[in-house]
């Protein structure tokens, strides 16, 4: 690697490799229901509507994981909620495969989000108190590569376990196998200590009575980071989650492609997704925050609405996933550590825990209304619409947001304080 991660000490190295690790195991665990999804739609004959809300429902649930997970860790610490929430998903992912029947898939990969939602919140803001100001950025950024990692190998497993089993029992294997993160995470996250800032501040803390933490995401000075901060994330989220949950169905069902290619399609999206993750991670120390949202965005519409809404051969659809994976992902990639920059340590990980996550809530909305308007219109053009919808809503939060780059972290911000009795 560059030289940035060489002279990390090893604390911060251990730190990145196991928000890294559990990151891509995590994105592992959420991404077999997409490469799932199709063969789910024709074993028990769901419409696009239900398959879409299949999808939204842990994305919506993980919104209310990572805003309680924010507030635990900002309590008892950001380590010790990474382990809860990983045994959580692991947990559901494997109770997934136990499921019979819409209704009851429906409610395990609601509760899958819970710790879904609430990894993100707690890894994110553990690298971002740990790592140098200098290099947040790209470091926060090259740990969000993890979800390509874990994507590619959930479309790994879709594809080996398809080929060697038939179709009616291969879906259960994949999310049988989803409990292993669980074991995995667990053993890393005993190498990591909680960051020196968090525990000054718990220290300084001891004998003072906060009120209304909650709340104070909600006031001056701090509401329009939180609104900001939302909105970026509804709409990067918005677009991701649009094109991660239903790219899959789009290759089998309009592009008519067979197990093997569509892994094939899915390789290359996703190795574009992952350095789309790095060089962005990058750019956005060199560039700043502002930029990099910006120029992602913009390209991201390009490619999008060139892949859905404009007719191409099989051979430029395949092409065309590299792009679409690599500004799709770049956007994601500072997002980690913009909104920690947002937000004093007292309350960083219940706001970014709220900021992140509600966006993630709004933006999971998306891949139910493109299987609505897939009722109606050819899927990809309800691709194509939704995606460009989201990234509009990023370009408008960017209008709005600081420049963060290296800004240090802040233990206090006008905090309400009483002293105990």
């Amino acid at each position: 690697m560059s030289n940035w991660f060489s002279d990390m000490s090893t604390r911060e190295r251990r730190t990145f490799w196991a928000c890294f690790g559990g990151w891509a195991l995590d994105a592992m665990d959420v991404q077999l229901y997409a490469v799932a999804m199709p063969t789910l739609i024709g074993l028990w004959g769901l419409s696009r509507t239900q398959a879409g809300a299949l999808g939204t429902s842990a994305l919506i649930v993980s919104s209310l994981g990572g805003w309680l997970a924010g507030m635990l860790a900002d309590r008892i610490g950001r380590v010790k909620v990474l382990q809860l929430t990983i045994l959580w998903f692991s947990f559901f992912t494997f109770l997934s495969g136990l499921a019979n029947s819409y209704e009851q898939m429906l409610v395990f990969r609601s509760l899958q989000g819970l710790g879904f939602g609430g990894e993100w919140a707690a890894g994110a803001v553990l690298m971002a108190e740990v790592i140098n100001p200098k290099v947040r950025g790209r470091a926060v950024g090259c740990v969000q590569s993890g979800w390509s990692v874990g994507y590619g190998a959930a479309a790994l497993l879709f594809t080996g376990i398809f080929t060697w089993f038939p179709a009616e029992v291969a879906w259960r294997y994949l999310f049988f196998i989803g409990v292993l993160p669980g074991f995995a995470v667990l053993f890393i996250r005993r190498n990591v200590e909680e960051p020196e800032i968090y525990l000054a501040a718990k220290h300084a803390e001891k004998g003072i009575e906060r009120k209304s933490v909650l709340l104070d995401i909600f006031k001056p000075p701090l509401l329009r980071s939180t609104a900001v901060a939302s909105l970026l994330a509804a709409g990067t989220l918005g677009g991701n989650y649009t094109i991660l949950t239903w790219l899959p169905t789009y290759l089998r069902t309009v592009q008519n492609l067979n197990v093997l290619s569509t892994g094939s399609y899915l390789g290359v999206n996703i190795f574009g997704s992952f350095l789309g993750y790095v060089v962005n991670a990058h750019l956005s120390d060199w560039l700043g925050r502002r930029r990099t949202f910006a120029l992602c965005a913009v390209c991201a519409s390009v490619t999008i609405a060139v892949y859905t809404l404009v007719p191409v051969s099989q051979t430029a659809t395949l092409l065309l996933g590299f792009p679409l994976g690599f500004f799709q992902s770049g956007i994601v990639a500072g997002m980690g550590a913009t909104f920690a920059e947002l937000f004093p340590t007292y309350v960083r990980a219940t706001g970014q825990g709220f900021s992140y996550n509600f966006g993630r809530g709004v933006g999971s909305l998306m891949p139910t209304v493109v299987g609505m308007l897939g009722a109606t219109m050819a899927l990809n053009e309800a691709i194509g619409i939704c995606a460009l919808f989201s990234y509009a809503l990023v370009l408008v939060a960017v209008a709005l947001l600081p420049e963060t780059r290296a800004r240090a972290l802040t233990a206090h911000a006008q905090e309400p304080l009483v002293a105990s009795s």
